[in-house]
Parts: C-alpha cells; structure tokens; sequence
C-alpha cells in the first residue's frame, strides 16, 4: 500500500554540500549570486554552508562572510551544517538568520569507523561515548523528543556492506540511550555519504524501523548518489511516506572523504522536485525557478552538473509541446530551447519541410 505523503520538505544543500567539493577560489559575491537564486525557488530549508575547520573544509573559509552578507528571502528558513559545539557556536551567533538550534538533539553515529575516523576525526568508539552528554544536554534543554542519525547504514568503501542486523543493532543502542533518559524518538535519519543506498535496502530498513519503533513518525533522507539510484531510493522512500529529504542543485555534492570525490554527488534538487510534481506531492518548489537557478549554479563552478530535468526541462505539456517540424536537436545549448527558445536551434537540419511528411 502507498503511503504517499501530500507535501515533503526538500533542503537543498547545495551551498554546503555541493560547494564543499568545488573549488574554494570561487568567489564570494558568486557564491551569494546563488544563494540568491535558490531563494526565489521556492524553497522553505536552505543550508548556507558549513561552520568547519578550513584547514578540512578549504571551500567554507568564508562562511562567516556569507552569513554576514546574504539577504534572508521572506518564508525561507536558513540553516547551516555544524560538527562540534564550537561549530554550533559560531553559527547560532547569527540566530534568527540562521537557525542551527533544532539540531542540537539528534545524536549520531557511523557505522563505519573508518569513516568515522577519516570525516569527525573520531572513532566510532568515540561518537558513542559522546551520546551520553548530548542526551543530558537535550533532557536539560526540556526536550520533549530526540532523533537518532545513522551515518552511512547501508556500506563503506572501506568496510564493506553492513547488514540489518547491524543498522538496527546501532538504532536499538542510540534510541535506548534515549529512552534512558525519558525521551522518546520521533525522528530517524539515514545520511549515507558513500552512496551505498539501494531502493530494496531503503524500503525494508524504513519498514523494519516503523516495525520495531512505532513512535518514529519521521525519516530523513539524506542519500549521496554515487552509483546512480538514489532517485529510486527517495521513491520507495515517498512510498512508505517520508517527508523529508535532501538535495542539491544539478546533483551537486560529494566527500573528500570516501574516495569518490565528486563522484558521491547528490540527487539534483530540479530531478527531484519534478518527480514529486508528476506524483502529485506539494514541494513548495517552482521548477522554473530551479532550471534557472541550475544554470547559474553552472556558470558559479564553472562547469556542467548532472541534473537531468535542469538539461531537458519536465514533461512539457500544452503550449510548451515541441513543434512537430522543429530541426534537429544535439547539443545541450540546443537542448535547453525549451527556456531560451527556438533560437538556440537555428541553422540545423530539418526532418521535413513544411506541410511534408516524413519520407524515411
């Protein structure tokens, strides 16, 4: 049965996610350009970056500039990436405009250690034993619910797969760690940075959860793509009704930190936006405004992205149908003449004349 949800929260992650694996000389009036950009998307959760260390994280030198400078869009929450309690610091010193505080009760651990090791500089080991003070701080605030993250549950470049009797092994020692200290669990994130996800594995790990923990009523999807499934992933996600998942503009994003670079993109924003328009789901999004803004996310990092829709545009539909007699289309720029018109196309070749019928 279809649990399809009737809206979803997207956070495009493209100014943290995607900008920390493009080069850090781009600059900062361009990075604000684009973060301009996405603000007129539609977007209700945008990241404006990382508060890292740059000796780890060269492209976030200047985050504090662009906290400083950018323009709040009106119905836009701005948040932010945070590691550590000096990170959260530094970032909630910019509250309201940015807002990092719901996150202060979600513990999290990898279940690859030497992921864990490469990425935080911690041991899995390590993230365990640190659980223990970010709950107290969490019972001290007066939190009412926590939420547990699961850092790359489904396999490791280094390691290998882990199986469901490790994800949930993991699950039961976080949310019992909760549970010891009277909270209950509302929220359960997958952040798979390697891209290990598969849509069989997403689907029975989601139901083994709500299974098992009945009071977990929200999952986070955020699922890199490095083998080029994720799409199908946030699809059985959406089936069993996810709501909150996260994307980055022409797929944008990757880690310096598991081996695939670039390569460990994320699911494009405008991809994923279209397939929730065409299943009839509320995104907030305008995929216009998207395909705009993957342009110029493009000319930002001065090279193509690998959004799909951004390059063919959606489904068109009515006055946007393509002309039957229009040229030939190869190129790219060519193909992006359904938002720069028939222009980018001229001077090809026909496959007939007008009033002809195809001869071949």
């Amino acid at each position: 049965m279809s649990l399809l949800p009737k809206s979803v929260i997207i956070t495009d992650d493209t100014m943290r996610e995607g900008l920390q694996i493009e080069s850090a000389e781009i600059p900062v009036d361009e990075k604000l350009r684009l973060l301009d950009a996405l603000g007129e998307t539609g977007a209700k959760v945008i990241s404006i970056g990382s508060f890292a260390h740059p000796k780890w994280t060269p492209s976030m030198a200047c985050i504090d500039e662009i906290a400083e400078r950018f323009v709040p869009k009106p119905g836009v929450k701005y948040t932010a990436a945070v590691f550590n309690k000096r990170g959260f610091d530094r970032a909630d010193a910019y509250y309201p405009k940015i807002d990092v505080r719901g996150k202060l009760h979600r513990i999290s651990v990898e279940l690859c250690d030497t992921f864990a090791r490469r990425n935080y500089n911690r041991t899995q080991a390590e993230q365990i034993a640190g659980v223990d003070a970010a709950v107290a701080t969490a019972r001290e605030a007066g939190a009412e619910f926590g939420a547990v993250g699961l850092g790359n549950p489904f396999g490791s470049n280094y390691e290998g797969p882990f199986s469901m009797a490790q994800r949930m092994e993991m699950l039961d020692l976080l949310i019992g760690k909760w549970h010891n200290a009277g909270i209950k669990v509302s929220k359960v994130s997958f952040l798979d940075a390697m891209g290990w996800n598969m849509p069989h594995e997403v689907r029975e790990t989601l139901l083994a959860i709500k299974e098992r923990y009945p009071e977990v009523t929200d999952f986070h999807m955020h699922l890199h793509d490095s083998r080029g499934v994720t799409l199908t992933s946030y699809y059985e996600a959406l089936q069993l009704g996810v709501r909150e998942f996260d994307t980055s503009i022409g797929g944008m994003g990757g880690c310096p930190y598991c081996g695939n670079g670039r390569a460990a993109g994320h699911v494009p924003t405008e991809d994923f936006v279209n397939l929730c328009h065409e299943l009839g789901i509320e995104t907030g999004y305008d995929l216009d405004k998207l395909i705009e803004a993957a342009a110029i996310a493009e000319e930002v990092v001065g090279h193509s992205l690998w959004g799909h829709v951004s390059k063919s545009g959606a489904r068109p539909r009515g006055a946007q149908l393509y002309p039957a007699n229009m040229p030939f289309v190869e190129t790219l720029e060519e193909a992006a003449h359904f938002r720069k018109g028939p222009q980018v196309y001229a001077g090809q070749l026909s496959p007939w004349k007008d009033g002809d019928a195809l001869s071949r």
